[in-house]
C-alpha cells in the first residue's frame, strides 16, 4: 500500500494525473496516516515484546477495540498491574477501555476528543491520537525529563513551592554526598518534550562534527545524515560520516536503520520510503529518534564522567553547596536551623543559579519561533514568581535596614541583577513580535513608561518635576496615537500560511490587557502626573531656599561676606522673586489636589495627598518666615560689624595718638580731661558690647580673631588710663592737648607716622587713616599768628616752622588720599574673596547633593548646575587674581611716589594665594 501511495505521489509530481489541490491534500493525509500506523504498530510491538508472556499487535486499528491490548501496553509502560474484565462481550470491552482511559486521566494525561465508542469502532484518527499520547507522555516525556545540557546544576527543579513535608525530605536528601551532574533542562524550563528532544539531537550532531542545522523532525531528516550523526555520537566505531556525502538519501537512511537495528538493537520503526518524502511525518520520526535517546540513557557512564560525577562538586557561583532540590521555601521554613547570613548566602546562590538558567533558557531558543521563546520565558517566570515568595519579606526587611551585611549586599545585588535581566527579556519579547505587532508593542512600552508610578521619593526634585512634565507630554501623544494602534492590533491575522498561530494566545491576551490598562489608567494618571510635577516643583523651591537659608544663617566670616549674602538675598527674593514663585506653585498644587476628591479612582489617595499638601503649606510658612528673619539678622550683623570697625579704628588711633603724646618731653606732656576719658570709655564699652555680639555671630576663626583684637585693645586702654594721673585738668572738650601749642612736636609726630610700616589690609588702613586725620585736625587748630619766639624756638626757626606747616598738611592730605584709594581697592578685593569663599560653600553642598543622588540612581552625566557653578568659580578665581595684581601695582606705584615710606601687601598676597588654592581643591 505504501508503494501505491509513493507511486501516486510521483505521478502527481510528474503531472501525469491531473489532481486539484484538495485531492493532493487528501492523498498526503492518507499517506501520513499509513506511515504513522506502521511506525506506531512497530513501537507498540516493541513495548509488548517486554511483557511476560509477550504479545503482538497485527492490526493497530482493530486490535485495540476490546481494550485488552491497550491495558497490556499501559501495564508495560507504567510497571503497574491494572485489573480487567474477562470475557469477549461488548460490556467487557467497554469496561476495559474505560479502565485504560481512567488510568491515563489519573496520571494527569490529557485526552482530547478520545472516547470509548470510537476506540471500539477502530476509528483510525482516534487510535493514532491515543497511541501518540501514550508515546509522548510515557516515553518521550520521560526521556526528555532526564536531559541535561552544559552540566549546569539547576535550582528550578521543583516547580512549586515545597510544603513542610517536602522541606523535610529535601533536608534529608541534602545529607547525601552525591549530587547529580546536572538537572533536567526539560524539568527546569518546562520546555516541550519535542524541544528537549530536538536540543538533544543538536548536541549529538555537534559532538559528531555535523554542521547540519536540525530545525525540526520533518525535512531536516530526509537526507539520513542526521541519523548517521547520532549513531556516530553514540558509537563512533560504527559509522563513517565522510561517505554520507556520496550516497543518496535512501542509501543513508537504509545504512542508519540497519546499523541501529543490528548494532544498537533499536527496533526498525521506519523505512527509508517513510522519511525520504516531501513532508515526512513528524510524530513518526520523533518516536523513532526517542529510541536513540533511550539507548544513550541506558549506556554506562564513561570512567571520566563517573569521576566528575562523584568527585567534583557542582559548579556554583557561591562557596556554599545548596541542599538538593533547594528552593527559598527551605530557608524560610521554621524547621530549618540556619543563621540569617547562611540563609542569605543560600538565597543568593539560588538567585545566581536561576539567573544562569534564565540565560540558558533564553539562549536555547535563539533562532527559534517567537512562540517557542515566549513559552520558555513565561514558564521560567511563572516558576520563579512562585518560588520567590518566601524571600520577599527578607528583601523588604533589607530595604528598611540602615546597614547591610556583606551577605545581604550580595543578596540584594543578585536580586537586582536577575530582575533587571527579566525586565530586559520582557522588553525584548515585545520588540521581537512579528510586524506590525512590534510597533504596537513599542507604543505600549512608551505609554506604560509614561504611566509608570514614581519609585520612592527622589532626591533631585527639580529633575523629578521635569520628568513628570515630560511624561505628561508623552502621555498626551500616546493617547492621540492609541486609536490607530488599537486598530492595528485588532486587524492582525494571527495565523501563518499553514494555519498555525504565530503569536501565542496568552501573549495576545496580554497585549489586550495592556491596552485596557493604558486606557483605564490614562483617565486619571494625567492628574497624578500634574500633581507630581507641581509637588516636586514646590519641594525643589523649598530645597533651594532652605539651602540658601543654611548659608544665610551660618556663622559669618567677614563683613564683606555678609554683604555678599545680603546681595544674594536681594537677588533671589526681590529680583528672581523666588518666594513669590513658591507661593504661586503651592497655590497651584492645592488646586490640583482637589481633583483627587472628584475622581473615584483617586479617592483612596485623597487623604494622603491632602496630608502632603498640608505639610507643604506648613513648611512653606516656616521657610518664608525664616527668609525674612535671615535678612534682619544679616542686616544687624553687618551694621554691628561696620560700627565695630569704625569704633575700633577710632579708638586705636586716639590711643596711639595719646600714647605718642605722653611719651614726649616732660615739659610738654599732655593732660587728659576726665570728660574725654569718660567719653572714650563709653565708646570702649560700646565697642566691647558690639564685639561680643560679633564673636557670638561669627565662625570659629573670625571669633578668635575678634576676641584677640578686643583683648589687645582693652589692655592698651587699661595701660593708657593707668599712665594718666589726671593731675592737671584742662578745659572740657579737648582730647589730648599740650599746655602751649607745639607745632614742632606735631610735625615730628606726623613724620613718625609716615615712617611706620603699613600693611594694605582693611583694619590697618582704617586705623592709619584715622591717625592721619587726627594729626591733621590738630595742625589745623594751630594758630600760627599767635606763635611767638621762645628759647626753645628762636625767631628764625619759628619762621621756618610757619613755612613748613602747609607742606606738612599737604603731605598728610596726600597720605590720607592714598589710604582712601587703597581702602577702596582692598574693600573690592575683600568682597571678591568673600564671593569666592561663598562659592566654595555652594560647591561643597552641591557635591554632597550629587553624591547622594548617585547612590540612589544611575548617574546621567554632568549636572547642569555643576557646569554653571564651575564656570562661575573659574570666573571668580580670575577676578580675584586680577584685582590682587592691580593692588600690587598700586602698592608698588605708591611706594615710589607716596609719602608713606614702608607700604607692603604681603599679607593680602598670602591670603589671596590660599583662597585660590582652596577653591581649586573644591
Amino acid at each position: 500500500m505504501s508503494s501505491d501511495f509513493c507511486s501516486s505521489d510521483g505521478l502527481v509530481e510528474r503531472g501525469s494525473i491531473p489532481l486539484d489541490i484538495d485531492n493532493v491534500h487528501m492523498l498526503l493525509q492518507v499517506e501520513q496516516e499509513q506511515i504513522q500506523k506502521r511506525t506506531f504498530t512497530n513501537w507498540v510491538n516493541a513495548q509488548l515484546g517486554k511483557r511476560r508472556p509477550p504479545c503482538l499487535v497485527v492490526d493497530l486499528f482493530n486490535d485495540f477495540c476490546d481494550g485488552s491490548k491497550l491495558l497490556d501496553l499501559l501495564e508495560v509502560m507504567s510497571g503497574q498491574r491494572i485489573s480487567r474484565e474477562r470475557g469477549r462481550g461488548m460490556f467487557q470491552h467497554r469496561s476495559n477501555i474505560e479502565k485504560a482511559l481512567a488510568f491515563l486521566k489519573k496520571k494527569s494525561i490529557k485526552l482530547v476528543n478520545i472516547n470509548i465508542p470510537d476506540i471500539i469502532d477502530g476509528k483510525p484518527s482516534i487510535i493514532l491520537g491515543l497511541i501518540w499520547t501514550i508515546i509522548l507522555q510515557y516515553h518521550i516525556e520521560e526521556l526528555a525529563s532526564s536531559l541535561s545540557f552544559d552540566s549546569r546544576q539547576s535550582s528550578m527543579e521543583s516547580l512549586t513551592s515545597l510544603d513542610s513535608r517536602s522541606t523535610l525530605s529535601s533536608r534529608s536528601a541534602s545529607s547525601s554526598p552525591v549530587q547529580p551532574r546536572a538537572s533536567p533542562l526539560h524539568a527546569r524550563f518546562r520546555v516541550s518534550a519535542k524541544k528537549a528532544l530536538l536540543l538533544w539531537v543538536r548536541e549529538q550532531c555537534h559532538r559528531a562534527g555535523c554542521s547540519i542545522n536540525v530545525k525540526d523532525f520533518k525535512a531536516s531528516w530526509r537526507s539520513g545524515v542526521v541519523f548517521l550523526a547520532i549513531l556516530y555520537a553514540l558509537r563512533p566505531d560504527l559509522v563513517d560520516l565522510s561517505r554520507a556525502r556520496t550516497r543518496s538519501n535512501r542509501q543513508n537512511l537504509e545504512e542508519a536503520f540497519r546499523i541501529a537495528e543490528r548494532e544498537l538493537r533499536i527496533p526498525r520503526l521506519l523505512e527509508p520510503d517513510d522519511v525520504d518524502v516531501r513532508d515526512p511525518d513528524e510524530k513518526s520520526i520523533m518516536t523513532y529518534v526517542a529510541q536513540f535517546l533511550q539507548y544513550s540513557r541506558d549506556l554506562p557512564l564513561p570512567e571520566e564522567d563517573m569521576q566528575t560525577q562523584y568527585l567534583t562538586p557542582p559548579k556554583s557561583p557561591s562557596p556554599i553547596n545548596l541542599p538538593l532540590h533547594y528552593t527559598p521555601a527551605i530557608s524560610a521554613s521554621p524547621l530549618r536551623q540556619a543563621t540569617p547570613d547562611r540563609k542569605a548566602q543560600e538565597v543568593t546562590c539560588w538567585l545566581a543559579q536561576a539567573y544562569d538558567e534564565l540565560l540558558e533558557g533564553w539562549d536555547s531558543t535563539e533562532g527559534e519561533s517567537y512562540s517557542e521563546r515566549y513559552h520558555v520565558f513565561q514558564t521560567f517566570l511563572v516558576s520563579f514568581n512562585e518560588q520567590r515568595r518566601p524571600i520577599m519579606p527578607l528583601l523588604t526587611a533589607m530595604r528598611r535596614s540602615p546597614k547591610l551585611s556583606d551577605e545581604q549586599r550580595a543578596l540584594r545585588e543578585a536580586w537586582d541583577t536577575l530582575t533587571e535581566k527579566l525586565r530586559e527579556y520582557k522588553v525584548e519579547l515585545d520588540r521581537s513580535l512579528p510586524p506590525p505587532l512590534d510597533a504596537v508593542a513599542r507604543w505600549l512600552l512608551r505609554a506604560e513608561g509614561a504611566l509608570a508610578e514614581e519609585e520612592g521619593d527622589p532626591q533631585d526634585h527639580g529633575r523629578a518635576a521635569d520628568e513628570a512634565k515630560e511624561k505628561q507630554e508623552l502621555l498626551k501623544v500616546c493617547l492621540e496615537e492609541m486609536p490607530q494602534q488599537v486598530k492595528t492590533f485588532q486587524s492582525f491575522q494571527n495565523l501563518d500560511e499553514y494555519g498555525n498561530m504565530v503569536v501565542p494566545a496568552d501573549k495576545m491576551e496580554e497585549l489586550k490587557r495592556r491596552f485596557t490598562g493604558v486606557r483605564v489608567t490614562a483617565k486619571y494618571h494625567g492628574i497624578k502626573l500634574e500633581y507630581r510635577e507641581h509637588r516636586h516643583t514646590v519641594l525643589d523651591l523649598l530645597g533651594q531656599i532652605r539651602t540658601k537659608l543654611r548659608v544665610w544663617k551660618r556663622p559669618y566670616i567677614s563683613p564683606e561676606a555678609v554683604r555678599v549674602l545680603l546681595q544674594e538675598w536681594h537677588e533671589l527674593v526681590n529680583t528672581q522673586e523666588l518666594t513669590s514663585v513658591l507661593e504661586a506653585a503651592l497655590h497651584k498644587l492645592k488646586q490640583i489636589s482637589e481633583k483627587y476628591s472628584s475622581k473615584s479612582a483617586l479617592a483612596a489617595d485623597y487623604q494622603h495627598v491632602s496630608q502632603q499638601v498640608k505639610q507643604l503649606e506648613e513648611d512653606t510658612a516656616v521657610v518664608l518666615e525664616e527668609v525674612t528673619a535671615a535678612k534682619g539678622t544679616m542686616g544687624r550683623v553687618l551694621s554691628a560689624w561696620d560700627s565695630y570697625s569704625d569704633g575700633l579704628s577710632s579708638l586705636q588711633a586716639w590711643l596711639e595718638q595719646g600714647s605718642a603724646a605722653l611719651s614726649g618731653p616732660t615739659g610738654h606732656r599732655p593732660a587728659v580731661t576726665s570728660d574725654s576719658v569718660a567719653e572714650w570709655g563709653s565708646r570702649q564699652a560700646h565697642l566691647n558690647e558690639v564685639g561680643n555680639f560679633l564673636i557670638e555671630s561669627t565662625d570659629a576663626q573670625s571669633s578668635r580673631s575678634l576676641a584677640e583684637e578686643l583683648r589687645r585693645l582693652n589692655m592698651h586702654w587699661a595701660e593708657f588710663v593707668k599712665k594718666n594721673t589726671f593731675d592737671n585738668v584742662t578745659e572740657p572738650g579737648a582730647d589730648v592737648q599740650t599746655r602751649t601749642q607745639d607745632p614742632q612736636g606735631l610735625i615730628r609726630e606726623a613724620t613718625l607716622i609716615l615712617k611706620e610700616p603699613l600693611e594694605t589690609m582693611a583694619g590697618p588702613l582704617r586705623t592709619y587713616r584715622k591717625r592721619i586725620q587726627i594729626i591733621m585736625r590738630k595742625l589745623k587748630d594751630v594758630d600760627v599768628d599767635t606763635l611767638a619766639p621762645s628759647p626753645e624756638c628762636p625767631a628764625d626757626q619759628l619762621q621756618k616752622l610757619k613755612l613748613a606747616l602747609p607742606n606738612v598738611m599737604q603731605t598728610l592730605l596726600d597720605a590720607e588720599q592714598m589710604c582712601m584709594e587703597l581702602q577702596h581697592s582692598v574693600s573690592g578685593l575683600d568682597s571678591r574673596l568673600a564671593e569666592l569663599l561663598h562659592w566654595e560653600t555652594e560647591a561643597r553642598e552641591l557635591y554632597q547633593l550629587l553624591r547622594a543622588a548617585e547612590r540612589q540612581q544611575h548617574p546621567r552625566g554632568q549636572d547642569p548646575r555643576a557646569r554653571v557653578l564651575i564656570s562661575r568659580g573659574l570666573q571668580l578665581e580670575g577676578q580675584v587674581v586680577t584685582e590682587e595684581q592691580d593692588l600690587q601695582v598700586m602698592v608698588m606705584t605708591n611706594q615710589k611716589s607716596s609719602p608713606v615710606r614702608y607700604l607692603h601687601a604681603s599679607a593680602m598676597q598670602d591670603r589671596v594665594r590660599a583662597a585660590v588654592t582652596q577653591s581649586q581643591a573644591s
